[in-house]
């Protein structure tokens, strides 16, 4: 079993007066299949930075909830730490996947602009993926069109929207739909992270 180190994202809880860590717990499971354990990362900076440099992990997930900071969202403590886990993975050669949210910060790191886009709330459509069709779930509000130079897209969707990108110098894979939300695993997505993690 391999350990991941995955992030979580924030949620407010007003009659509590918190900002608390939270990590949807079809993740488990899912990452239970492809044989990680995974390593929950706290959206505190340098507490993540001791924690994974403490840690022997396979490589680090990002997933999905809270929009950036620079496209208008509340939790900037999440950004600053999956920013510093980039870093860190980028010294260390780890491994990363993006999901959703995690795929958007890949982008944003790489200097692609996103955008407010329509029909990909709450819906599952189409995408090119290598040339093969696939349909899958999509729970996201903004996307890109474009990419930056090095990291390649792999899928779009019909509407042309970026749906997956990889950077493979850099070992950075981004997806936009969630594997962890499909009633069973599906065989690809598992597969394809095993492998980009060097699970074997």
């Amino acid at each position: 079993m391999s350990f991941v180190a995955v992030t979580q994202r924030v949620d407010i809880s007003v009659p509590h007066g918190e900002r608390r860590d939270a990590l949807d717990q079809r993740w488990a499971a899912f990452l239970s299949v492809c044989g990680v354990t995974p390593v929950l990362v706290p959206n505190d900076a340098a507490s993540a930075e001791r924690l994974v440099r403490g840690v022997a992990v396979a490589g680090v997930l990002l997933t999905g909830g809270n929009s950036l900071a620079a496209y208008g969202g509340n939790a900037p403590e999440r950004d600053a730490t999956e920013f510093r886990l980039l870093g860190i993975a980028a010294e260390r050669g780890w491994p990363v996947v993006g999901v959703c949210r995690g795929m958007q910060v890949i982008q944003h790191h790489a200097g692609v602009a996103l955008g407010a886009l329509d029909g990909h709330v709450a819906c599952d459509h189409a995408v090119d993926l290598a040339g093969v069709r696939d349909v899958v779930n999509s729970y996201h509000e903004l996307g890109a069109h474009d990419s930056a130079p090095g990291l390649d897209v792999l899928a779009r969707a019909e509407d042309g929207v970026v749906e997956a990108v990889a950077d493979r110098s850099r070992r950075l894979f981004g997806m936009m739909w969630h594997p962890e939300r499909f009633t069973d695993p599906r065989p690809a997505d598992v597969a394809r992270l095993r492998a980009w993690w060097g699970i074997v």
